[in-house]
């Protein structure tokens, strides 16, 4: 079986993208690992796992916990059974420093996202896990990203060609009309802090900060392909899509040259937006 590793923040992951991911690779028998900033047990994101903050009251201590919006946008009661059970992991309450790892040691590498600057700018700003990123690249092995893991693989500059990973592929991203959505619900149930569900904030109401134009600047220039399944490596627009993908034991990670259609199985329910169904648009054509 297969040896995967898992980077995580310290803090503000999403609990869905990672536990899912840690779910489905662990029942299949394959290793998993996980490594953080400085070696300690990593912390999702508190409000995606329980609700409360997201609401209007919710800046108020004790009305926090009467959660009506907040019952709606934190992660669905699959995904937190997913995180507890996850929580529960000797590899997740023992991981590797960020420092430690090499991409030698693994065969497959997963980057879940998270949206909360607080936590997840460290990650998607790591020289140490770029470097990584783009090791698990040139070695050809199996690479999933999910969300804003995405991102970190963009900025991932290979030296040898001076572009990106993801530079001539096909890869899903969070859109911009989900960002903005997003950011619009914010402002309006946490209006206090208005930017929590935008990573890289702006105030022109544009793209120009947003998340998509970060990960649109880390590439040359119209080689982003919003929701599309990269050729190397699967992504995931969101945390929804992490709870479809599926690592195939038998031709995925035991084989490094094989289509990502054998290395990791998107399948199931497909949520509105992303945008197009894995199945129809699966294949190796570079889209400008």
């Amino acid at each position: 079986m297969a040896r995967v590793l898992i980077p995580l923040p310290a803090r503000d992951f999403d609990p869905t993208e990672a536990a899912v991911a840690w779910k489905v690779c662990s029942a299949r028998g394959h290793r998993i690992v996980f490594a953080t900033p400085e070696g300690a047990p990593a912390a999702a994101d508190d409000m995606m796992l329980t609700g409360c903050g997201l609401d209007a009251w919710g800046f108020v201590p004790g009305l926090d916990r009467l959660r009506l919006v907040g019952v709606l946008m934190r992660a669905d009661s699959r995904g937190r059974a997913a995180y507890a059970a996850m929580t529960r992991d000797p590899a997740y309450n023992q991981p590797w420093r960020w420092r430690q790892v090499s991409e030698k040691d693994f065969d497959g590498l997963v980057l879940p996202g998270g949206h909360r600057a607080r936590g997840m700018r460290e990650y998607l700003e790591s020289p140490l896990l770029e470097d990584l990123a783009v090791a698990f690249f040139r070695a050809d092995k199996a690479v999933g990203a999910i969300c804003h893991g995405v991102l970190l693989l963009a900025r991932s500059i290979d030296p040898l060609t001076g572009r990106s990973v993801l530079s001539g592929r096909k890869t899903t991203a969070l859109t911009w009309s989900m960002e903005r959505l997003a950011g619009r619900v914010g402002r309006i149930v946490r209006w206090w802090d208005p930017n929590y569900y935008r990573t890289y904030p702006d105030h022109s109401g544009s793209p120009k900060g947003s998340y998509l134009a970060a990960l649109s600047a880390s590439l040359p220039q119209q080689e982003l392909v919003v929701a599309l399944p990269s050729v190397r490596a699967i992504t995931g627009a969101n945390s929804y899509d992490s709870d479809e993908i599926e690592v195939n034991t038998c031709s995925g990670l035991a084989h490094r040259h094989v289509s990502i259609a054998s290395q990791l199985i998107l399948n199931g329910r497909n949520d509105e937006a992303h945008n197009y169904s894995y199945r129809r648009h699966v294949g190796s054509r570079k889209v400008r």
